[in-house]
């Protein structure tokens, strides 16, 4: 072989492994094609049912990768106003949804899961609460009053003319939820589902429907992502019969 010929085989080598390896850095599909990561941010309590539901969007759709972003909706929000780098956001609640539409920073809004809530207390229940009544006479901690769980639980309040006075509100539901598994309170305002994601660390106890408060959970693609049509797929993927299963199974009803 020539001076020339294994010069120009040299740097063919050389680009191959270097194509090779960007592409694994970004995650090869099964076809060997890059994969898109799509980033979601999502309100605190689809904590759970999202793992689940991101493995069988990734299995129907092994060109993308899920990562994802949990905080309070309002925070996320705030985020996306920022210009973080989110592709979808899944909100609780309309309170932090709406002002983005209306802002055009976000489309293709569509409702997928509805949520109620609930009363946890710590394990063993100390201080004996059996229903809403009983809130004002012991320690309570709730949501941050422009968090989706914490809107939902001045309205539980006002709607049953309850004279609550929380000793804390919390950054979002799943830092009440930890602290109730702690013993720090008496009682928290959760949802349903993040007292059956608790399992035994703490006591349920259920609201009347007729006295409840019901969240409407939505998702969005956010207007200045680079990814939308994975992103629209994903939105589209929460509405159909596989992401409901899950979210049935998490303890969400369907959106009507």
């Amino acid at each position: 072989m020539t001076a020339g010929r294994l010069a120009a085989s040299l740097a063919l080598a050389v680009l191959a492994a270097t194509t090779a390896a960007c592409t694994s850095s970004s995650g090869d599909s099964p076809a060997g094609e890059a994969r898109t990561t799509l980033t979601v941010g999502a309100a605190s309590s689809l904590t759970d049912v999202f793992e689940q539901i991101a493995t069988d969007f990734t299995e129907a759709n092994p060109d993308v990768i899920v990562a994802f972003s949990f905080a309070a909706s309002s925070a996320l929000a705030e985020q996306i106003r920022g210009g973080a780098p989110l592709d979808v956001f899944a909100s609780a609640g309309r309170t932090a949804m709406e002002p983005l539409v209306a802002e055009g920073l976000v489309t293709g809004v569509a409702d997928f899961a509805t949520n109620a809530l609930q009363i946890a207390t710590p394990p063993g229940n100390p201080a004996g609460v059996t229903r809403l009544a009983d809130l004002p006479n012991v320690s309570v901690l709730v949501c941050e009053k422009q968090v989706p769980c914490g809107v939902a639980a001045m309205e539980l309040f006002e709607r049953n003319s309850l004279a609550v006075s929380p000793v804390s509100f919390e950054s979002d539901v799943r830092s009440v939820l930890t602290k109730i598994e702690a013993d720090e309170a008496d009682a928290g305002i959760v949802y349903v589902t993040d007292v059956i994601a608790a399992g035994a660390k703490v006591v349920g106890i259920a609201i009347p429907s007729d006295a409840n408060v019901t969240s409407i959970y939505q998702a969005a693609v956010v207007a200045e992502s680079a990814r939308a049509d994975a992103a629209a797929r994903f939105v589209a993927f929460l509405t159909g019969p596989q992401a409901q299963a899950a979210l049935a199974a998490a303890g969400f009803d369907g959106a009507s």
